[in-house]
């Protein structure tokens, strides 16, 4: 009688688990594999400092041809707001100075130029100009006035390290899908984090973090924060082409999640290293044109 309530028991306990939907037995389910790319490559992280440094000390212009897609989402309101896409120009010289103007469907809808300190914008369809720092000294309510010349460098092109950096490198891997095949792939990665010394204090504060696919070694993500540590804008490259012997991102979104803006570049044509000139890189405003000075 006792070994009958033993097996009652166990029946009584097998019943609610049952019905439950829970085995007693462990079932196996067959997952995708995801598949490793056929070469990676090592480097400690000296070298992967000295492959970047090579890449920006190679680059002295830069010229290239987009296409630009804005987008503006006001989270608080729910509101995302998209902006007609633009064919757009880029003029680069080390170390600071830059252009970039837009075109829609043919017409001027803006220009903007920097010598390294300060910049011009000029909106035609508006008979307005913008005038001000390369740095945000003062935020406007507007976050379009708070995307100033030097987040747009430091996004198009990934700079070297400078003495004053702190860095260290770690290793993971990431796992993407392939929608059109269907397959998942193993992404190894290196991660470099660069830091530097908050002015009397041991306080190390981040400047960037690099993301570099270890296929090819070239970098793929870029994280850019403030002068208080704060993440100031996103970039992610994608789909590197090789545009006369020089090897570039086809795509690079740029995200500024303070201010809810992102833009995606589509690359048409980059010519590296080509003359250009001071006259290059100048705006003029237009007369009668209303100018508004940004701190």
């Amino acid at each position: 009688m006792r070994g009958m309530g033993k097996r009652m028991a166990r029946a009584g306990l097998a019943l609610p688990l049952a019905l439950a939907g829970c085995s007693l037995w462990p079932t196996t389910r067959h997952l995708p594999v995801p598949k490793a790319p056929p070469i990676v490559q090592t480097a400690t992280p000296q070298q992967l400092v000295e492959i970047l440094n090579r890449r920006w000390d190679a680059l002295h212009t830069l010229t290239a041809t987009v296409e630009i897609v804005a987008s503006e989402t006001k989270s608080n309101q729910g509101i995302e707001k998209d902006f007609p896409s633009s064919r757009g120009y880029i003029l680069l010289r080390k170390p600071n100075m830059l252009r970039v103007f837009g075109t829609y469907f043919g017409m001027h809808i803006f220009d903007m130029a920097t010598d390294g300190q300060r910049f011009t914008l000029v909106i035609p369809p508006k008979n307005m100009a913008i005038e001000g720092t390369n740095t945000v000294t003062e935020k406007s309510p507007n976050p379009l006035e708070n995307l100033r010349p030097d987040f747009f460098m430091n996004a198009i092109v990934v700079r070297g390290l400078t003495s004053d950096d702190y860095y260290a490198v770690t290793a993971d891997s990431d796992i993407t899908e392939d929608a059109k095949r269907k397959h998942l792939y193993i992404v190894p990665e290196y991660e470099l984090s660069i830091t530097r010394q908050k002015a009397g204090s041991h306080e190390q504060l981040p400047v960037r973090v690099i993301t570099f696919h270890r296929s090819d070694m070239l970098p793929y993500a870029q994280q850019l924060y403030d002068n208080n540590g704060n993440l100031e804008t996103q970039i992610s490259y994608a789909n590197y082409n090789n545009y006369q012997g020089h090897k570039f991102p086809s795509k690079v979104t740029i995200r500024r999640p303070q201010e809810g803006i992102q833009l995606v570049l589509t690359v048409i044509r980059v010519e590296e290293n080509v003359k250009l000139s001071d006259d290059e890189f100048q705006v003029k405003v237009p007369p009668g044109a209303k100018i508004k000075v940004l701190k």
